[in-house]
């Protein structure tokens, strides 16, 4: 009896793209959606896709694209790294003040001094944004290793508190009246120039498809990071880090890598949070930017990156229908229906659903059986 030889079939590029497409049916069918929003919306009103209902919705689409990768990014860090920080809008707020300070103050001086061209293709204002993106990764970066390094000695509620203090610290400095030329104290910076194709006033549906195009890259990002080995330590020192000390693993590494990648993620999120603004708050260092994160979170489902989209997708875009429907009562019902969310699902919409999605339709199945049988014996 002769043995089959063992065969391996090479792993392709198609191959890849379709378990993508398999793994992702759902994520992929919400962009497909939303990349036909602003076309569908404008075909049923005829209002012009810059013009009228059209243009407020794709307003708030942005928001929520912004916010569910800021979501996502807190997601890194509670949900899959089992680190509770309240000091996380210090990188959103970082993202979006470093991005607001450059292209107010530096940006249009340096593009009034100097021309950067290829033959007679004037790139300098191409130029000056990657530079100031630059710039936000790297504060972005520098946030994240602040808040790794105070996570060497301090963990729970110690660890929850310092972050709070240091995020509560870099919230009052940005309101200090002392730098009121640079950030406006209080008031903010308001007035960002912005080039006229990514003006949000102007060209909306531009601005539209780049926050779209930015959620899209950075789930995938995530997911790829959560999915490797790098992810997968995370995770473990989560569940027990003394186990993973005792194996060889340093946690403390694998937090910073947390951090910082959350960071930059943050950063990046603040960043075009303050191109759709034209501005930059106090309010997005606040403690209260980063418990509407935690919100979303909890909403959709720690530890599933799809949960914070789902949660972010409450928390923005139907508390508009709240607003019009409740009045400045809103708050009140939004926060009711937390309460529901939290008591009957306990591990957020997505968290419940992948734990009981197998009685979920083993129930279903019943039922549709027990349809049929009344259904024959009539």
């Amino acid at each position: 009896m002769t043995e089959k030889p063992i065969t391996m079939e090479p792993v392709t590029k198609k191959t890849t793209i379709s378990s993508l497409i398999n793994r992702e049916r759902g994520f992929l069918i919400f962009i497909a959606i939303m990349i036909l929003f602003p076309f569908v919306m404008n075909w049923i009103t005829g209002t012009g896709l810059n013009e009228g209902i059209t243009k407020f919705w794709q307003g708030q689409f942005i928001t929520f694209f912004i916010m569910a990768v800021f979501a996502m990014s807190y997601d890194l860090l509670i949900g899959y790294g089992g680190i509770l920080s309240f000091g996380h809008a210090a990188s959103f707020g970082g993202g979006a003040y470093a991005f607001a300070l450059l292209m107010k103050h530096w940006a249009p001086n340096f593009m009034s001094q100097y021309r950067i061209l290829i033959g007679s293709l004037d790139i300098t204002q191409t130029i000056v944004l990657i530079f100031v993106f630059l710039i936000v990764l790297l504060v972005s970066i520098l946030i994240g290793l602040l808040f790794a390094a105070t996570s060497i000695r301090l963990k729970g509620t110690y660890f929850a508190m310092l972050t709070l203090a240091i995020g509560q610290a870099l919230f009052i400095l940005i309101k200090a009246t002392d730098f009121h030329e640079w950030t406006g104290a209080d008031e903010g910076l308001h007035g960002v120039p912005l080039p006229v194709w990514l003006n949000p006033t102007q060209n909306r549906l531009t601005v539209y498809f780049i926050t779209l195009v930015f959620l899209f890259g950075s789930y995938l990002l995530m997911k790829r990071m959560t999915n490797s080995p790098t992810g997968h330590v995370v995770v473990a020192n989560r569940e027990n880090e003394d186990r993973m000390r005792m194996i060889g693993y340093n946690p403390v590494s694998f937090r910073t890598v947390a951090f910082v990648i959350s960071s930059v993620f943050a950063g990046v999120a603040g960043a075009l949070y303050s191109i759709w603004n034209m501005s930059a708050t106090p309010n997005m260092l606040s403690a209260v930017t980063t418990v509407d994160a935690l919100i979303m979170t909890i909403l959709g489902g720690m530890g599933t990156l799809i949960g914070p989209i789902i949660g972010a997708g409450i928390s923005q875009v139907i508390q508009q229908f709240f607003y019009t429907w409740f009045g400045a009562r809103w708050p009140l019902v939004f926060g009711l229906l937390f309460m529901l969310i939290v008591i009957f699902l306990p591990y957020g919409i997505v968290g419940t659903w992948r734990l009981k999605r197998l009685d979920i339709k083993e129930g279903w199945h019943r039922f549709v059986g027990l349809f049929k049988i009344q259904k024959d014996q009539s």
